[in-house]
């Protein structure tokens, strides 16, 4: 409440154009810009076999989302989020996905959730990613975020109606507490969807009003497309990635450098085997932090 959740940091000292376009485009629906991008599947094909040869797993959800984590922890700006005309800066980076139980119409959907700090290496991320899944695909398994749905469908529905207005009630004034919040898929730094592995092509997806994800990833089923490759054209195998993300906290400046670096990331997989052991701050963050800090310290 008045400013502060259990989820991020306000953020001061902004730019007063940035500062009021939460006010301007009052929802994400409103501030929603979309890019894309063909991955090139060669570099991640190499390394998922030299890497098999090594007696090491990996696949193409692995590598985009640790891509994710360390070029938002490179950029750490574009893990800001808004809520009630505020900008804030996210605790940790926080990826959400479904995950189909079984691969049939019928079957449930796991949502999963997962928070990195964003030291994290390629393995370390595919090994929390590889248990979670595990914990959640059995048909009999649930979690608390599946746990919370199923309590919200149970009453009627003029009643859900009201729950989850009270709901986006509490989450606005900053009232929910970080247990509840850890249970919402909707409040991340990015939503994943991985349409290659039922071959499906990828799509535009759009964020959400409720909740705080500022990005959205959908990866699709990858084809052979004309490329330029020094300078002659050949026949390389592309994979469709579509990209939605909220403009109202991040400048395009710095959203387009942050994406170039995640494009690097997923030319060259090999290079997020080592750990980050330095995280660069939020800048604008840091320094009113600092600048309070200074202040405390004089009286």
């Amino acid at each position: 409440m008045f400013g502060y959740r259990a989820d991020g940091k306000k953020v001061k000292n902004l730019d007063p154009i940035q500062r009021m376009m939460p006010h301007i485009m009052p929802t994400r629906a409103d501030a929603m810009n979309s890019t894309s991008y063909d991955v090139p599947c060669e570099p991640i094909d190499a390394f998922i076999k030299q890497e098999y040869e090594n007696g090491e797993k990996y696949n193409y959800m692995h590598i985009l989302i640790a891509a994710i984590v360390r070029a938002t922890a490179l950029y750490p700006r574009i893990n800001r989020f808004i809520c009630n005309g505020r900008i804030y800066a996210r605790n940790c980076i926080q990826i959400s996905f479904l995950v189909k139980k079984v691969l049939s119409p019928d079957a449930a959907d796991a949502t999963i959730k997962i928070d990195f700090t964003g030291h994290e290496s390629l393995p370390e991320i595919r090994d929390k990613i590889n248990e979670v899944i595990q914990k959640n695909i059995s048909l009999d398994a649930k979690n608390g975020t599946d746990t919370m749905a199923r309590l919200f469908s149970i009453v009627p529905n003029f009643m859900i109606g009201f729950m989850v207005g009270m709901l986006k009630f509490a989450d606005l004034h900053g009232l929910l507490p970080k247990s509840v919040l850890d249970l919402l898929p909707f409040h991340c730094t990015a939503f994943v969807t991985n349409l290659k592995s039922i071959k499906g092509p990828s799509i535009y997806h759009h964020l959400y009003n409720f909740g705080n994800t500022g990005m959205f990833f959908a990866m699709g089923k990858e084809s052979l497309k004309p490329v330029v490759r020094k300078g002659e054209i050949v026949i390389g195998k592309l994979m469709p990635l579509r990209i939605v993300t909220d403009e109202r906290f991040c400048d395009g400046f710095y959203f387009v450098n942050s994406l170039k670096q995640l494009r690097a990331l997923l030319e060259n997989p090999e290079v997020m085997k080592e750990r980050l052991e330095t995280l660069p701050e939020d800048t604008v963050v840091q320094h009113a932090f600092n600048k309070k800090k200074r202040k405390a310290a004089e009286e």
